[in-house]
């Protein structure tokens, strides 16, 4: 999924400089290329959880695999890929070995769990040649953490991993009105959209319980919210909504997530910790202001007070209150949506982050005649 989602555009291209190899957890169908298109494709079991069995199995298959085909560049994403395959290209010497930061499980984990966690990615950013991350406030807050040096680590442009395809995400009222039909919501009602996985760092919780105090005031209020269910959260969701249940809707897996967000008015992601939160300027680009956690990743994502409302962490009061503020207010939802999407297209377009990208790797060659790279 990372690759699919986050990196496809990367891949791209440099897959049209480099010869290029895909490594991931899954099988090769998966992956939206074919081996017809020049590009490398070798599936390893790679699981997300720690498993040392597992792992040590991974990461000799990693070894071997980089013994043997010889790469010039080793790239990885996700924090499990990343210790593997960096520790893997270490040991094999691989000349450029890069890390892309997407955010850090221990950001919200207390304790000898906090620090075990961050001893290895503080391993990661030692066995890597070049470090990268999406977002410059994450930037900083690894530094401060004392993770990586502030020589090793940069941001490609204003941040983000391949920012966003603006000719997908944008507005669409014909998708509009059809989510709206499905939905049964009106055209002049409005929709609070959140969009992504179901689990407790993404304070999805917070939102409902926010959402329930507020929904009796505005009753033309909608709280949409759509992903899979990671925590089997959707049951006290659906409890805490109860009082308010025909303006609460809950949708699955979607693989048209643009609809959806066409579809919004306010964009609500009240998240524990973000790397960046690209749901956030897919959101903009489609000219729909947020409302979000002020927390290092999603400051890079939105102007407080031009392209939605911040609010702190956990504070169901200020997350209820910032719904009243965007609901209750056409002008200022606007005029946030006007801002939101501006800023969305000048600084996070995906030509923006992929130029970016093809400068990154420019540098990293620029000593050395490489004509292979390699990502996993």
């Amino acid at each position: 999924m990372s690759l699919n989602v986050f990196m496809r555009p990367h891949i791209e291209m440099l897959a049209q400089d480099y010869d290029l190899t895909l490594i991931a957890n899954g099988v090769a169908n998966e992956f939206f290329v074919s081996n017809a298109s020049g590009v490398k494709i070798m599936p390893v079991a790679i699981a997300r959880d720690i498993n040392l069995i597992h792992d040590l199995k991974a990461l000799l298959s990693l070894a071997g695999i980089f013994r043997r085909e010889k790469f010039d560049a080793v790239h990885s994403i996700t924090p499990k890929a990343g210790l593997l395959s960096m520790l893997a290209a270490t040991l094999t010497r691989t000349p450029v070995r890069v890390h892309t930061f997407t955010g850090q499980v221990w950001a919200t984990k207390s304790g000898w769990v906090r620090e075990g966690l961050k001893a290895l990615d503080r391993l990661i950013a030692w066995c890597a040649t070049s470090l990268l991350t999406d977002s410059p406030s994450q930037r900083a807050f690894l530094i401060q953490e004392k993770i990586v040096a502030p020589e090793k680590i940069r941001v490609l442009g204003y941040g983000s991993v391949a920012g966003v395809d603006v000719n997908r995400f944008k507005p669409n009222a014909n998708a509009r009105q059809q989510i709206r039909s499905e939905l049964h919501i009106g055209e002049s009602e409005v929709v609070c959209l959140y969009l992504g996985r179901l689990n407790p760092d993404k304070g999805v919780q917070d939102l409902a319980l926010a959402f329930a105090q507020i929904a009796s005031q505005v009753p033309t209020a909608h709280l949409v919210i759509v992903g899979p269910d990671e925590a089997d959260m959707s049951t006290g969701i659906a409890q805490t909504l109860a009082a308010c249940s025909a303006q609460y809707h809950r949708v699955g897996f979607t693989n048209k997530p643009e609809d959806y967000m066409a579809a919004a008015d306010i964009f609500c992601l009240p998240s524990y910790r973000e790397g960046f939160g690209s749901v956030l300027i897919e959101a903009a680009a489609a000219g729909v202001p947020s409302l979000a956690s002020k927390i290092y990743g999603i400051t890079d994502a939105v102007d407080d007070g031009k392209t939605g409302i911040l609010h702190e962490p956990k504070q169901v009061e200020q997350i209820a209150q910032g719904l009243l503020t965007l609901i209750q207010n056409d002008q200022l939802r606007k005029s946030m949506a006007t801002q939101a999407q501006e800023r969305a297209y000048q600084l996070f377009g995906t030509a923006v982050l992929v130029e970016a990208m093809r400068d990154f790797y420019s540098q990293l060659f620029i000593s050395q005649s490489h004509e292979k790279g390699y990502l996993i």
